[in-house]
Order: C-alpha cells, then structure tokens, then sequence
C-alpha cells in the first residue's frame, strides 16, 4: 500500500482520471490518504478523514511511508482557522492554504507555519459563527474553500473546523447522528436534509435559530425553513422539499 499527502494549497479529486473528469471534492493543503490505484499520470486515493475515494493529479502529492500516514492518523487533527494564511518552505518560498488545511504534516513536508490554528473539539454552539465565515461563497459542485463549496463541502468543513467528523455527501451525512420528528426539536447546528421528487437526498444545510438555515445553494445563504422546506427568501418560492432533521452533536 502507498500513501500521500497534499503539498498545495487544493487539488482537485475527480470521478475519473482525466483533466475533463467531474469535479467530486477537492483535496486541501495537508490532507492525506492512501493510494489504492497508481497509474502514469494519476492515482486513485481514499482520503483519511471520510474515506473519500476519487482521483488525483500524481504531479499534485507527495508520497509518504506507512509510519508517516500511521502517525498523522493517530493525532488529533490541526486546523488552520484562518481565512487564507500561508506556509513557507526551506527555501522561503509561501504557498497559500485555505481554512481547514491540515498541518500535522508540516514537519513531513518541510513547511513552516505561524497562523491560528483549532486543534480541539469546541462547543455546538460554535458551529453557526463558523458557518458565518463562509456566508456568500459562491457554490461550486464538489468544493470545500470559500472560494468555492457545495452543500455538503458546507457542512463537512463547519463541523470538520470544529472537531466533528461529517461524511462528505449529503446523502452519507443523512445517514449519521439521530433523526428527530419535528423542526421544533432542533438545535441550532443540527442538519436538515432536502430530497428530490425520486426520493434521493441531494441538499443539506445548517440549521440556525427562529426557523431560518445557512445553507449553500447558488451562494452560502441564508433563508428560511419550515416544515415543507427552504423557502427562499429572494425568489418568495420553495426550492427545497424537506426530508430529515439529524441531530449529529
């Protein structure tokens, strides 16, 4: 078995190997995997923290031993919690990371790194102000950066920057944590989940206080939920059918 990890800041993970294969998540600055499937020019990963699977560039990772990938997975993972920061390698040179970089890996990679970083598991109640961070991001299908995310990118780096682990789809989230029956059982942090006219979970959002979500759809926005679904607050229509409300924390 070989492993990586991400040298720069986000690469992308596409369905197949190819430049003009979907986009099905990205990799960011630090994050690290195993290599189940090496080719000439791209390698098939399952990224360590959700076991995600996809493929990537072979010119965007470094490869790392068994003892190095061991490690990393054994530690409490370290964020960086800026916005955008930088890294600096032995030569000076600065590579941008987004928040959410790991930087277990510094010491393997020969970075240095002098930024805030969240190293611990924080309160429920921190999860809406994170999710303010990433208010008006333009979506992205298959992104996780402020620069570009998707619904469930949205919520697996809200929960991920506050040390809980959430699955990369919104049809994987809707599996974790405990349904509850009404709206009115929630808590601001839980997940709503929205599904389409075949029945198949296709959007998540956060859920915040006096009936209103942050969710990302077009952009991170915020409108307001009730029990048929989100009801847009621009357009004054419904644009997503309620399925599920999960309590994860």
């Amino acid at each position: 078995m070989q492993y990586g990890i991400c040298n720069l800041s986000i690469i992308p993970l596409r369905l197949e190997p190819s430049d003009r294969s979907e986009l099905v998540s990205q990799v960011l600055y630090g994050e690290f995997f195993k290599v189940l499937e090496q080719r000439k020019f791209w390698s098939r990963i399952r990224l360590a923290h959700d076991k995600y699977e996809g493929w990537i560039d072979n010119k965007q990772y470094v490869e790392i031993d068994n003892e190095s990938y061991s490690t990393l997975e054994s530690q409490t993972p370290i964020l960086s919690s800026d916005l955008v920061e930088f890294v600096e390698d032995d030569a000076k040179n600065l590579f941008t990371i987004p928040i959410g970089s790991c930087l277990n890996g510094l010491s393997i990679l020969n970075h240095s790194h002098d930024g805030n970083v969240i190293d611990k598991v924080t309160p429920k109640e921190n999860l809406i102000s994170t999710a303010f961070t990433y208010l008006n991001s333009p979506y992205l299908w298959g992104g996780k950066t402020p620069f570009g995310i998707d619904c469930s990118g949205f919520t697996q780096m809200v929960y991920k920057l506050n040390g809980y682990k959430l699955l990369r789809d919104a049809s994987q989230q809707a599996t974790q944590g405990q349904a509850l029956s009404f709206i009115e059982e929630s808590e601001p942090g839980d997940l709503a989940f929205f599904d389409n006219d075949e029945g198949n979970i296709v959007h998540v959002g956060i859920i915040m206080e006096n009936n209103y979500i942050i969710h990302a759809h077009g952009k991170v926005r915020i409108d307001r939920l009730d029990h048929s679904g989100i009801y847009n607050t621009d357009r004054r229509i419904h644009t997503h059918k309620l399925r599920v409300i999960k309590k994860i924390i």
